[in-house]
């Protein structure tokens, strides 16, 4: 059975309970993932001019055709990996619907789906509401697969395990030997890799890998994107899902009943982004999102918190038991209303909130202006 729960306090998403707070006293906030600057003038004018030529209604189920072609010729180009539009890919209203999608089509009750701790907020609700088990992996910031641990969890009950690469929160990027790990286990059990992959042009550090190109791995690996964080479109919620044939049935059925289909004008727009914008946008990107980084991480040592700088993604996951002795929480509620800086508590991240009561996690996905403000602000804290 499964039953409604509370997380820490909380009746819904951590996350966006403490954007809901940010606003509520003004606060700068570092804690929900979303871009203060524009996306590419060419997705939004796609957009536009979809609307215009009346694309209102609702595009093929699993995602208009134009943008399933698009993420094809994309995933071939960047990642040498040759992918069916007609029959591997899906197109969802957002990475966390198709993470739920894909758990919802090959979880059933009573399976486990081992997950790496600290891990982002909806993996556990998410295999949970399959009645299956979630299984914790400790992987704490800065360290290394520990393969040994992991063979140890993984069972004949084990149907899937979720690979985030980068890692939110960690920003951890998985080394192709880790890869190499992961795959031999799912080989060894046959077990599904679920991978999350939403941050693949945001790496800093080493490079990414997706483990479907990994060999033996390309019929066992359910890749899940989106356009969300690459373009700078966190509301436009279009994600992607790239799976074997009879898997994908599966799941165009689940996402089918959940949303119909993402919206049809914005998928337009994301598929010019695909078309259009070269290299030398992701080469941007990537350096514009360095020096955000740096400046983050720079000030909140500066401020007296503990951090190492993310290979990848756009979050710093800090310790702040220099600076006060409250619990991630209520630091986070105090953060936020008297210093004015929103951000999430670390324990949020955890399957035992005990692991991350000396944390929280800071979002770097703004302007420098705004980053700089927020690091003025905190800079009070070496005077309290």
């Amino acid at each position: 059975m499964i039953t409604a729960t509370r997380t820490h306090g909380f009746t819904e998403s951590v996350i966006r309970g403490m954007t809901r707070l940010a606003n509520r006293h003004d606060a700068i906030n570092l804690a929900q993932g979303f871009p203060n600057f524009p996306a590419p003038d060419v997705l939004k004018e796609a957009a536009i001019e979809a609307i215009k030529q009346d694309v209102n209604q609702y595009a093929i189920t699993w995602g208009a055709k134009r943008l399933r072609d698009a993420i094809s010729c994309r995933y071939a180009e960047w990642y040498g990996m040759e992918v069916d539009p007609e029959e591997e890919i899906t197109v969802t209203c957002g990475s966390t619907e198709a993470m739920a999608s894909t758990l919802l089509s090959i979880v059933d009750p009573g399976d486990q789906v081992i997950v790496f701790d600290p891990f982002y907020e909806n993996y556990g609700p998410d295999t949970i509401l399959c009645d299956a088990s979630p299984v914790h992996i400790p992987m704490g910031v800065g360290e290394e697969l520990d393969a040994e641990r992991l063979a140890d969890a993984f069972s004949n009950r084990t149907r899937a395990i979720i690979l985030n690469t980068p890692n939110n929160p960690t920003g951890k990027v998985f080394s192709l030997e880790e890869l190499e790990a992961i795959a031999a286990l799912c080989q060894q059990y046959d077990a599904y890799a679920v991978t999350d992959e939403i941050y693949e042009h945001i790496v800093y550090e080493g490079r990414h890998i997706p483990i479907a190109t990994i060999p033996g791995m390309r019929d066992r690996t359910i890749t899940i994107s989106g356009a969300s964080k690459t373009f700078s479109i966190t509301g436009w919620r279009v994600g992607t899902i790239i799976a074997p044939g009879g898997v994908t049935n599966a799941i165009r059925k689940v996402h089918d009943f959940l949303t119909v289909g993402a919206p049809a004008p914005l998928q337009e727009g994301v598929a010019a982004g695909l078309e259009l914008l070269g290299r030398d946008y992701y080469d941007s990107l990537l350096a514009d999102y360095t020096v955000r980084r740096d400046v983050m991480c720079r000030g909140l040592v500066e401020a007296g918190f503990q951090c190492d700088a993310p290979q990848g993604s756009y979050y710093v996951l800090a310790d702040f038991t220099a600076l006060s002795d409250l619990p991630d929480d209520e630091f986070s509620y105090w953060l936020t209303s008297e210093i004015g800086v929103a951000v999430v508590p670390g324990s949020s991240f955890y399957s035992s909130p005990e692991d991350g009561r000396e944390l929280v996690r800071f979002a770097f996905c703004k302007t420098v202006d705004v980053l700089e403000e927020a690091v003025r602000r905190l800079m009070a804290l070496r005077h309290r």
